[in-house]
């Protein structure tokens, strides 16, 4: 697990500046606190820091073949490069190493640009051959790794792990992209390929780009997508045992490292998972760790405890403060651009924890997105079955009335707070989804936003990216259209990257057996009836770990990584809220209607409405206007 950077002249093969690239380098230290290195020659220059896991004596980057025409940087790990080293040996190229990053060059001589598809792992990486005057960048299938890239005016195109590597660079623009801050306030982060700024975008995962000396910024490339392809016909039972097979197989690849290893141990599903299949391909105790929280409502540590007794883990245990706010500045500065998903507060503390017993750490991401666990897909299919039930002409004037005219009831019971439910019946399928997981509604964003900033976006909405996933979607089937969309939204955009950031400010690197593509591919043929059945998500999974884990492990009601944002913003953060919310700070954009913000403030903060997610998008944002834009002196928070 590494950080790359990196330098490349379109136009004229011009020296590159050492400082610069040393200066981009160095943003990513803690990805790669082992060592560092760089390399430069007319027109290229690479940098590389070191967080050593395989071959830990050699495989120090940027790496070369024999006759130094090829040089890449790698982020990431070749889960089958064992076996790739052993073809390419036979096919008559010489390894000075045992490490996967040389697998990567060699593969590029032997096989070109379709090298990305003989690898099974997580990747970013960058390469350049000299005999070709070709870059070539890759990140892998599912956007485990991080890509962010920008060609500027002078014709010197930028890549690098994370976007503070490119902002080292004076030459970047810093101008906010309308769009992305439009999507941001949707999403709660910004998709891909945007970036928060203009002059920057991101490799989307599955992507390559291809740069030519004197040529012009190609498109990316997709070299693979979820098939969403149905199997042949089999029975559950056979359905189930073939699941396990392929989860031992994917949990296996991915246990491969010269470093300690272990896993998250959260008590739910699927880091429980993991766990049990770890168990069974390891002599000694598998290292589990898990966070409890100090408030029982928010605490699951328990259910933990019980896997780890049951396959007798070395398991570690960490009590935190539910009123763990003092992280905020220190996650803006980490995510370099809005990222609002309050769960990165107790996983940066859970990474935090593993890696003081284990330098790699399997998680169990990818289960609710591969099986239908999440709950918006139980809401998004009940609402489906209503949308066919009533011809359009019926349905969209008579649930649009209602969602116009019905209250917006936060204070009431769950079965009354309809308005929502009414807005999405309105809606298709796509639609419908949309309005139901954004941190915004639509509705809210037109009164958040000033009249001025609403012209700069020329009728643009944060829509049309799921729209636009949704129209290139493998299937017609309706669960596997918005699981389809989650993996190329919410999956890269926010799980993902909240891992990334969070692991690698440790210097642990995360592992995701669940998506590692061969199960990914097997998983999305899987019948939608067996993964989301009646009101049961993940009903195959869970029924095929039945042998494997407790009843009450497998059927509770699903707790997430939860912290008490509405009461932290009635209570201790009352008048940090208050501060950055109506401050100067988000005045001074002039992207925001304040009268609207007063009000939200006000009336969240009195109990009258509940504001939880549009303020902590806000208090993000705030924050990273603050931390990363420089706009004004940070402002320290209260003590955690």
């Amino acid at each position: 697990m590494c950080g790359i950077v990196g330098i490349f002249d379109m136009r004229q093969m011009r020296d590159i500046d050492l400082q610069l690239l040393t200066r981009m380098n160095e943003t990513q230290h803690h990805r790669g606190p082992v060592e560092g290195g760089v390399h430069r020659e007319p027109g290229i220059g690479f940098g590389h820091r070191r967080l050593s896991i395989i071959d830990l004596s050699s495989g120090q980057q940027p790496l070369f073949n024999e006759d130094h025409s090829v040089v890449v940087v790698f982020n990431g790990e070749i889960y089958n490069f064992a076996a790739l080293m052993e073809e390419l040996t036979r096919l008559g190229h010489t390894f000075r190493t045992r490490c996967d990053t040389e697998v990567i060059v060699h593969a590029w001589e032997e096989w070109g640009k379709d090298c990305v598809h003989r690898f099974r792992g997580m990747f970013a990486f960058s390469l350049w051959d000299r005999n070709k005057q070709t870059m070539f960048l890759a990140r892998d299938r599912l956007g485990i790794k991080p890509m962010y890239c920008a060609l500027l005016d002078d014709g010197m195109f930028l890549f690098g792990s994370e976007l503070k590597a490119l902002m080292a660079i004076p030459g970047l623009s810093r101008e906010l992209d309308p769009c992305a801050v439009e999507e941001y306030f949707a999403y709660g982060y910004v998709p891909e390929p945007r970036t928060i700024f203009k002059g920057a975008f991101k490799l989307q995962p599955g992507h390559t780009l291809t740069l030519k000396v004197g040529g012009a910024l190609p498109a990316q490339q997709k070299f693979w997508d979820v098939p969403f392809k149905a199997h042949a016909p089999m029975s559950a039972e056979d359905t189930e045992q073939e699941l396990i097979v392929k989860l031992r197989d994917a949990v296996q690849s991915h246990m491969v490292a010269d470093v300690p290893l272990g896993a998250f141990l959260s008590g739910g599903v699927d880091s429980s998972a993991v766990v049990a299949m770890m168990a069974g391909m390891t002599s000694e105790p598998v290292n589990t760790c898990s966070i409890g929280f100090n408030d029982q409502a928010y605490d699951e540590s328990v259910y933990a405890a019980e896997v780890a007794k049951q396959y007798k883990t070395s398991h570690y245990r960490e009590t935190v403060d539910k009123d763990d706010y003092g992280l905020i500045d220190t996650l803006a500065r980490l995510y370099d651009e809005p990222y609002a998903d309050s769960s990165a507060i107790p996983t940066y503390r859970v990474c935090e924890l593993a890696r003081k017993r284990v330098t790699v750490a399997l998680s169990g991401d990818g289960g609710d997105e591969n099986f239908a666990g999440y709950r918006r897909y139980r809401y998004a299919m009940a609402e489906e079955r209503v949308r066919s039930a009533l011809p359009a002409s019926l349905r969209k004037p008579m649930f649009g009335f209602l969602g116009n005219v019905y209250p917006k009831a936060d204070w009431a019971p769950r079965m009354f707070r309809a308005k929502t439910t009414f807005e999405a019946l309105a809606r298709d399928l796509v639609d419908g989804y949309f309005h139901g997981v954004s941190v915004m509604p639509d509705r809210v964003r037109a009164q958040l936003f000033s009249d001025g900033f609403k012209r700069s976006l020329q009728g643009y909405s944060a829509i049309e990216v799921m729209r636009k996933h949704a129209a290139n979607s493998p299937t017609d089937d309706p669960l596997s259209i918005i699981q389809y969309v989650d993996m190329k939204t919410w999956l890269p955009g926010d799980i993902l990257t909240k891992v990334d950031r969070a692991s690698m400010a440790h210097a642990l690197e995360v592992r995701v057996p669940l998506l590692d593509h061969e199960f990914v591919e097997w998983a999305s043929g899987v019948p939608s009836a067996m993964k989301l059945h009646g009101q049961e998500g993940k009903y195959v999974l869970k029924k095929a770990l039945e042998p494997h884990l407790s009843h009450d492990i497998l059927y509770r009601d699903k707790m997430g990584f939860s912290i008490p944002l509405a009461s932290w913003f009635r209570g201790p953060l009352r008048e940090h809220v208050r501060q950055a919310l109506l401050g100067s700070t988000l005045a001074d954009t002039g992207f925001f209607n304040m009268a609207f913000l007063q009000e939200m403030v006000e009336q969240h903060q009195s109990g009258r409405r509940d504001y939880t997610a549009p303020m902590w998008t806000l208090l993000m944002f705030e924050a990273f206007l603050r931390n990363c834009m420089g706009v004004e002196e940070q402002r320290p928070l209260a003590a955690a």
